[in-house]
């Protein structure tokens, strides 16, 4: 099963999954399953092996995203246990425990939840998918200028990121395993640049500097892996080309 099953990652999850002969079960609120107020939950799991939680909420408060993460990786141990599930498999970022942000910090959280369940878990740290530039984008504009975070980021693609999963969902529980990363470092200001390009949007996009520890990790590097780690293939380039043929 998977837990935001039709988000950016989530609908990789399940190609990738369903690909290679599983039947993948959706849980988001378009099929009638409610994980962060548990409603369908228990029918929904059962008979299911593994769940993958690739959930999300749009918030930079602490408070908001500490309650959201914490609150549905319980609601899914519950059900998990109810049902037989054997294996919680769950998505993180890479450097979150590093950036003290308050997305990240949900998610550090989050993963403290299924750390400390009693269900044999699984968690994945990525980078920054290549959708993010054009997200962060559309959020932060004020008539014709946009300004983006400064971030070095390693970006990868969404479906890679969901492929890897896919195969450690079908697998045994390996606990936390190494960080994965796109091909290359990349500067968030310069990709968002090229995707206002690709869109034909007018206007200007300019660097935002965000102040104290955390736009100094965001800087840094902190949110890129920091040792040898496993690497998707495609580019942001090759990636944004394909959507813009």
């Amino acid at each position: 099963a998977v837990a935001g099953g039709t988000g950016v990652v989530g609908r990789y999850v399940v190609a990738a999954l369903e690909a290679d002969g599983h039947e993948a079960v959706v849980l988001s609120r378009s099929t009638g399953v409610d994980v962060a107020g548990g409603a369908g939950l228990a029918g929904a799991l059962a008979g299911v092996g593994a769940v993958v939680d690739v959930l999300s909420v749009e918030t930079t408060k602490r408070s908001v995203a500490e309650d959201f993460f914490t609150r549905t990786t319980l609601n899914l141990q519950a059900a998990e246990r109810v049902s037989g599930v054997r294996h919680h498999v769950c998505l993180s970022i890479v450097g979150i425990d590093r950036v003290p942000f308050g997305y990240y910090q949900g998610k550090v959280a989050q993963e403290a939840a299924v750390i400390a369940g009693d269900l044999p878990w699984t968690i994945l740290r990525a980078t920054q998918f290549h959708e993010f530039a054009g997200q962060v984008l559309d959020r932060m504009s004020v008539g014709p200028v946009r300004a983006v975070p400064q971030m070095l980021s390693q970006p990868i693609a969404a479906r890679e990121v969901g492929e890897a999963l896919a195969r450690l969902a079908v697998g045994p529980p390996a606990g936390r395993v190494p960080d994965l990363g796109g091909p290359r470092r990349e500067q968030m200001v310069e990709l968002a640049r090229k995707v206002a390009h690709a869109r034909g949007l007018r206007g200007t996009v300019v660097p935002l500097r965000v102040p104290g520890a955390a736009g100094r990790a965001m800087r840094d590097g902190t949110l890129c892996p920091d040792s040898d780690h496993p690497r998707g293939v495609q580019t942001f380039d090759d990636w944004l080309a394909a959507q813009h043929m």
